[in-house]
């Protein structure tokens, strides 16, 4: 029987496995957004745009509140009334 469902399921091989190349990617994504080391790195970055004046204190704060959302995992609700 085992043989007969291999030969059976045999054309569903290529879906099964971008499947798995899909959760593979996934993970180390997610690995990626809550790594502490990237986190540092994107803020040390922003720390940088700031000093050379790229950008304003106000967009530095909103950009490092969501580098630390992203990295715990939290989201805040959008009010409804940020700029368009």
């Amino acid at each position: 029987m085992g043989l007969l469902s291999f030969i059976a399921t045999l054309p569903l091989a290529p879906v099964r496995g971008v499947i798995s190349l899909a959760e593979l990617i996934q993970r180390q994504v997610e690995e990626e957004l809550h790594n502490p080391a990237s986190a540092r790195r994107a803020l040390e970055e922003l720390e940088d745009a700031r000093a050379a004046g790229e950008i304003s204190a106000e967009e530095e704060e909103q950009a490092q509140q969501v580098i630390l959302d992203r990295m715990t995992g939290t989201a805040r609700p959008s009010s409804g009334t940020e700029k368009e």
